[in-house]
């Protein structure tokens, strides 16, 4: 393999204005030569993750979305209301690269043996910057793929496999058996149902259409309950009694659905306590909010006794308080079950070009459950 030092890439830009216009734009960006300890990615896949759709479009209403510039240097500009613009001051005005992860193929290699020994290697990677044609990165952020692996099969290695894995690592390591997960169809969520049943750990999936729990259930679920149900709270109740569960993540954030889970493991557990209290029961219930697919203020209804605990979990802080022997154990098992476990599957592929098309951005910026869409940089 070899790599021109003087060669440069396409990648895609994420600037919110002052004035609360956001532009989407593709920037031709020089790829450095690789230091020592680095290599050069020639990057073939990348996933759109909810995170990164966050950075992308930076609440942009998506109705505002128009097209300009040429078929060569496409940019889509939207507005973003008065009160959004106000939580972003600390990037207005910057172009900022975006996306958490991808995979490809290693062209250059520093002088290190660890990068010498991923020159020509298939790998993925974590850093950043990531819906670009050619990224630079340090060798230890490269994880290589198993032989026979492509680059879109080891694309979304990082994000959703390492959430998964560390929301059961975060269910025993506080002392719980077993969890509740919303928006459980999504492709976290199926990963997620994948890795419970292999482990043995009682899930309760919560979806809000029909298709979603048959689509769950086809995978081996076995406790999916359907918030738009006349029945979603009986259902709740019974699969939370039957699992004992008292931990959850919840991807949704906004409205009630976090209190419902809440009383829902109120109610299972009282029904095992040996004696009433005012104070409801002993048992500990966690509610933990990692996602915000409803933007709208989150509710807590105070039905769920006095032992009970709210709040974020998001993977970046999990994995540096996990240390790093475990994150080295859980990016093992990732890379040895990426085909199974961990497989992804995508809805659309789609060019760097195609990701600035007003009705591509409008696609996929509704995170719709099932629709993820997958960059491919170098296909024109």
């Amino acid at each position: 393999m070899s790599h021109d030092e003087n060669t440069s890439g396409l990648q895609l830009r994420s600037t919110v204005k002052p004035d609360g216009v956001l532009e989407l734009s593709l920037a031709n960006v020089p790829t450095p030569a690789p230091k020592p300890d680095e290599v050069v990615v020639r990057v073939e896949a990348s996933p759109l993750n909810p995170s990164d759709i966050g950075l992308l479009l930076g609440s942009v209403d998506l109705s505002s979305l128009k097209a300009s510039g040429s078929a060569e240097s496409p940019i889509a500009t939207g507005t973003i209301a008065p009160e959004a613009v106000r939580f972003m001051a600390g990037r207005l005005g910057q172009s900022l690269p975006v996306g958490n992860e991808g995979a490809g193929v290693v062209v250059a290699a520093g002088s290190a043996p660890a990068a010498q020994s991923l020159l020509g290697k298939t790998v993925s990677i974590i850093g950043g910057a990531m819906y670009s044609q050619y990224r630079c990165v340090n060798a230890s952020q490269c994880l290589p793929l198993p032989e026979g692996t492509t680059p879109e099969q080891g694309a979304s290695w990082f994000v959703n496999p390492l959430t998964a894995l560390g929301m059961t690592e975060t269910m025993r390591r506080e002392g719980h058996t077993a969890l509740v997960h919303t928006a459980a169809a999504s492709n976290l969520g199926q990963m997620l149902q994948k890795l419970c049943s292999r482990d043995g750990i009682n899930l309760v999936n919560v979806v809000r259409k029909p298709e979603q729990a048959a689509l769950l259930r086809s995978i081996g679920a076995t406790h999916v309950c359907d918030s738009s149900q006349p029945s979603f709270m009986d259902d709740l109740v019974e699969a939370l009694a039957a699992t004992s569960a008292t931990i959850a993540f919840d991807a949704i954030g906004g409205g009630k659905l976090g209190s419902q889970i809440l009383t829902g493991m109120e109610i299972a557990g009282s029904r095992k306590a040996e004696s009433f209290s005012r104070y409801g029961s002993t048992i500990h219930k966690q509610l933990y909010i990692y996602g915000g697919l409803d933007r709208s203020p989150t509710v807590l209804n105070r039905s769920f006794g006095m032992a009970w605990g709210a709040g974020g979990w998001l993977l970046a802080p999990f994995l540096q308080k996990a240390g790093a022997e475990t994150v080295q154990r859980l990016r093992e098992r990732v890379a040895g079950e990426l085909k199974t476990t961990f497989a992804s599957s995508y809805a659309k592929r789609i060019s760097l070009r195609e990701a600035l098309q007003p009705a591509v951005i409008a696609a996929y910026g509704k995170q719709a459950t099932g629709e993820k869409y997958l960059i491919t940089p170098h296909v024109v």
